[in-house]
């Protein structure tokens, strides 16, 4: 679901688009279920993700890079983490971050 990589995070996100609401609501198979109220067409969907994450991370939207699965509800996503800073303090609070949103 959330693992470690070179260049900071990798995420496995399931999404469920044309949903009510934009938040994070738990896991699904192995991944980060995530709810948004874009529908999927024109790469809205897509956008409102990478909104959501880096609105919850506070990182800027660039560091957030959807990596695979730009048209399946299935995505892995790679949050960068600019060098230079504290990479590790940084990806462990990105973790807890996201662990807190799933409950």
């Amino acid at each position: 679901m959330i693992q470690d990589h070179p260049e900071g995070l990798l995420i496995d996100v399931r999404v469920q688009p044309k949903s009510s609401i934009n938040a994070i609501v738990g896991t699904h198979g192995g991944a980060l279920k995530i709810k948004l109220n874009a529908p999927p067409v024109e790469g809205k969907a897509n956008a409102a993700l990478i909104h959501l994450i880096a609105k919850r991370l506070r990182c800027p939207k660039s560091a957030v890079e959807i990596i695979s699965g730009q048209a399946s509800r299935n995505k892995r996503l790679l949050v960068h983490i600019k060098p230079g800073t504290d990479f590790e303090s940084k990806r462990k609070a990105f973790k807890t971050i996201l662990n807190n949103q799933i409950g």
